[in-house]
């Protein structure tokens, strides 16, 4: 039974290896347009994938964004335009590093502000523990005690 799971499983890794969709080849015509388009890529973001350039993606619409991208510079609109007309149709998200604007002051300060309040709260939680603790003198009885322990533990690693 263990050899059949295992074979099923190799045979499925194996099928989505042969159906793995490859990149599309760039169109050779101008390197240098393709370098721009490579370079605007991958300060876009892909809004399928969500978490990949548009450089990096393989879907289709982010071939189709690639596409549009490489039109525009062919046309000669400057980077900045093609952002910018980019961030007019989609949003601010498309862009991977988004602006600091007051809509993203959260997602660019909120790790930082919850990092140093996180801090604050175990400093704190810390110095109420120390000073919590007391200092407390044993007694002559647990004096003795603590000899009586240490003298017949040493008396045992010695023979």
């Amino acid at each position: 039974m263990k050899s059949v799971t295992c074979a099923v499983f190799l045979l499925l890794t194996l099928l989505g290896v042969a159906i793995a969709k490859d990149a599309p080849p760039s169109s050779g015509e101008d390197p240098a347009v393709e370098k721009r388009l490579h370079a605007l890529s991958k300060e876009l973001r892909c809004l399928v994938c969500q978490n990949e350039t548009l450089a990096d993606s393989q879907a289709g619409l982010a071939e189709d964004l690639r596409r549009e991208v490489r039109e525009q510079i062919k046309a000669g609109k400057t980077d900045q335009e093609i952002i910018q007309f980019l961030t007019q149709r989609y949003g601010q998200f498309i862009l991977y590093r988004p602006q600091v604007t007051p809509t993203t002051y959260l997602l660019w300060f909120g790790p930082f502000v919850l990092l140093i309040g996180g801090l604050f709260i175990l400093f704190r939680y810390i110095r109420q523990r120390r000073d919590s603790i007391t200092d407390t003198p044993l007694t002559a009885e647990e004096k003795a005690r603590a000899s009586e322990l240490l003298a017949s533990s040493a008396g045992e690693k010695s023979a």
